[in-house]
């Protein structure tokens, strides 16, 4: 009983709204017909004359010079006079696509490294091996860590150059600067280096001067002594081989030497 109660309340709403739509009408209103078509085409005149020419006499004078198909005829004819510059601008576009798909290109594979990687790595290895050497030639721990602190920033340059997004061009600028810093710095190691060994070895032979002092002095000594000695008998053994007694006419000794 109750799926037909509902039914025929459903039906009944169906039936009374199909009965109302079916009453209502199209009123046709000429005034609003006439102001929308002004305000559109500009064609037709505003009803009623006297309601316009009393409160919107301003408006009547000038509504149908103002009409929306002016404005919009206005706009088409300068979307036209558009079309040239449009179509440079797409040109330019296109061809601006082109030339940064060459840059993507260009920066995306690094010719540069090729050229000059294995110059860098070498010049790495060298600036490495003289680091290395520094506490061995006479150098400190603070030195050999200074310089090592520059070796791992020259590396960290060099990694930062290849992962940068930048063209070969400019790369390989930036790895020749690399470049010529570390054979400069290198130049300096090499340098102070020379300074370390020298004075290394000038401690070492002032340390073992120090413990022969009084040895050399001595010795020294004992060879001027014996040098003094032998030029004495030489000197005797002279005088007595011609039979004279070494004195010449005007009273001056010789001596041979």
């Amino acid at each position: 009983m109750m799926k037909k109660f509902i039914f025929s309340l459903t039906a009944s709403v169906i039936a009374g709204t199909s009965a109302y739509a079916q009453s209502v009408t199209y009123n046709h209103d000429s005034a609003k017909k006439n102001q929308i078509t002004v305000m559109e085409t500009g064609s037709g005149a505003l009803s009623p004359e006297l309601y316009y020419w009393a409160l919107h006499n301003n408006y009547k004078k000038s509504a149908s010079s103002k009409n929306k198909l002016s404005f919009r005829t206005l706009a088409g004819i300068n979307l036209y006079n558009q079309t040239d510059e449009a179509e440079a601008i797409d040109s330019a576009l296109t061809q601006r696509a082109r030339i940064e798909a060459l840059n993507v290109a260009d920066r995306q594979i690094d010719l540069a490294w090729l050229a000059e990687g294995d110059k860098l790595n070498n010049l790495l290895g060298k600036f490495k091996e003289n680091i290395d050497r520094i506490v061995p030639s006479g150098g400190n721990v603070s030195d050999r860590q200074r310089w090592n602190e520059l070796y791992q920033m020259y590396r960290c340059a060099v990694k930062a150059t290849k992962d940068a997004y930048m063209p070969n061009a400019q790369r390989k600028r930036e790895y020749l600067r690399i470049y010529e810093d570390i054979a400069s710095q290198n130049d300096i190691l090499v340098r102070l280096l020379v300074q370390f060994n020298n004075q290394m070895k000038t401690d070492e032979l002032l340390a073992t001067t120090g413990n022969y002092t009084k040895a050399n002095k001595a010795v020294i000594i004992a060879n001027a002594t014996g040098k003094w000695k032998e030029a004495g008998f030489s000197t005797r053994g002279n005088n007595g081989s011609d039979g004279t007694d070494g004195s010449s006419g005007d009273g001056d000794e010789s001596v041979n030497r």
